[in-house]
Order: structure tokens, then sequence, then C-alpha cells
């Protein structure tokens, strides 16, 4: 696994860690099962205090990049189902709550396809 940290970007470098362990877990890169560096042995090569790297790992775990074995340490996920699954639970309650505030299907069909486009960029 190969982080760099930009120290002049304005990206907070918890972020920066997520992006690119995300990235290459996704490309193969990291594949599923690999077990990632511990947050201090991470903290130490990068330079930063180990609240960051704890950061960026809760937050790939929280979007199902990775997973925690407790004393068995951190590994990549298998992306795939996890990302799917994951993606189908905040879907699903959008749907609930998009029901309950009484929106109709197709309302609630065109504000989650604009939510899309924001999040990928107008696209």
């Amino acid at each position: 696994m190969v982080i760099t940290i930009d120290p002049a970007s304005p990206v907070a470098p918890f972020e920066q860690i997520r992006v690119q362990v995300a990235e290459q877990a996704r490309a193969g890169v990291l594949p599923a099962g690999t077990r990632l560096p511990t947050v201090r042995g991470l903290a130490g090569e990068l330079g930063l205090a180990p609240n960051t790297v704890a950061r960026a790992y809760r937050e790939l775990e929280s979007d199902g990049v990775i997973e925690t074995r407790g004393r068995s340490g951190s590994f990549v996920a298998t992306v795939g189902d996890t990302a799917h699954r994951a993606a189908s639970e905040a879907a699903i309650e959008y749907a609930r709550r998009a029901h309950r505030l009484g929106l109709t299907r197709e309302e609630a069909t065109a504000t989650a396809l604009d939510a899309i486009g924001a999040a990928y960029g107008g696209t």
C-alpha cells in the first residue's frame, strides 16, 4: 500500500488517506483480504497523529471499504458486495423517508437523481 500525503493540499490528511485507500481497493491494487498497517504504524510512516489515521480507517469502515477484526487488525473488505449493500440500505432509508414526507414516487426519484448528479459532479 502506497499512501502519500500532500501537506500543501487543502484536503485534510485523513481524507487523503481515505481516498487513496478506497481507490486502491476499488482498483484491485489492495485486493480483498489485504491486511492494512496498524493505525500507529501508518501514522508513523506518514508522520501524522494516530487520530488522523484512525479517523480515515473509521470512515473507510463506515463506507464498507475496510473491516476491522478486533485485535487481528483492519483488512480490505469485499468492496463490491459491501458497497452495494450499504448503498441499498441508504436507498431504502431514503425511500421510506421520502414516502413519510409525502413525496410521490416521481418526486422522490427526481430528487434522488438530482442528488446523484450533484455527487458525481453534475454528470
